[in-house]
């Protein structure tokens, strides 16, 4: 049998345990499981490590960058951004990868069109370092927007996020829990009577599927999305680098 599984914490609205083995089911793969392994501490992970059969995890909050101290080898994305979210366990080493990249980028491009040159991106956690990646690389100039900008980084404030910024800023990602279940009234703050039909709002979050923020901006004319095939299309690059 080989093992695969979820390390982070909380897990109790997993998205991958669910997403695989339903994959393996409809695929008819039998040699393979998947489990989630909640842990508070990263200190916890080489008791999971002691089982022979296993042969890959994914890594979720708040282990993503924690995680890097155990790695045996970073890919090229890992060491650029500080997180890693997929580990392939191969002759006893620990490879890092990071796949949040292949998803977002994937996503995004499907409803990104030539206006879309700036962006907004809300949050500075973990979970934007791999959307700053895929904006950079695609030459789109963004801002970061939060309740407490960084020392030394051109962080703006929610409070100066206004239509005039959203008339340049067309492309607005948030990065944040805010409005994942089961908090599912809550939304970033921004001027959403400012958004109109040249905007695309992208939701990491997945659940529910039209967040509060998604809502706000559909009801405006917007186009949006939220994390789902982001997230199905990290799993399935994982999935590559595991069998690769």
């Amino acid at each position: 049998m080989r093992k695969f599984g979820l390390i982070g914490f909380p897990l109790s609205h997993s998205f991958s345990q669910k997403y695989f083995t339903e994959k393996f089911e409809k695929e008819r793969i039998q040699d393979c499981s998947y489990s989630n392994f909640s842990i508070k501490e990263i200190g916890e992970l080489p008791a999971i490590l002691s089982d022979p059969e296993l042969r890959g995890l994914n890594v979720t909050i708040p282990h993503k960058r924690a995680v890097l101290d155990l790695l045996h080898r970073k890919d090229t994305v890992v060491e650029a951004i500080g997180a890693c979210n997929c580990i392939k366990i191969e002759n006893g080493l620990l490879l890092g990868y990071n796949t949040d990249v292949t998803g977002f980028e994937g996503s995004l491009v499907k409803k990104l069109a030539d206006h879309h040159l700036q962006a907004l991106v809300l949050g500075t956690g973990g979970a934007s370092k791999a959307v700053e990646y895929v904006l950079e690389k695609r030459g789109i100039g963004y801002r970061m927007v939060t309740r407490q900008p960084r020392e030394g980084k051109d962080d703006l404030r929610y409070e100066e996020v206004d239509a005039t910024l959203l008339h340049a800023f067309t492309l607005v990602i948030n990065t944040t829990p805010l409005g994942m279940y089961p908090k599912v009234e809550e939304c970033p703050p921004l001027p959403y009577e400012a958004l109109g039909a040249q905007h695309y709002l992208f939701d990491l979050v997945y659940n529910p599927a039209e967040t509060m923020f998604l809502r706000k901006g559909r009801e405006r004319g917007a186009v949006t999305e939220n994390g789902y095939d982001m997230l199905a299309g990290q799993a399935e690059a994982a999935w590559d680098i595991w069998n690769a």
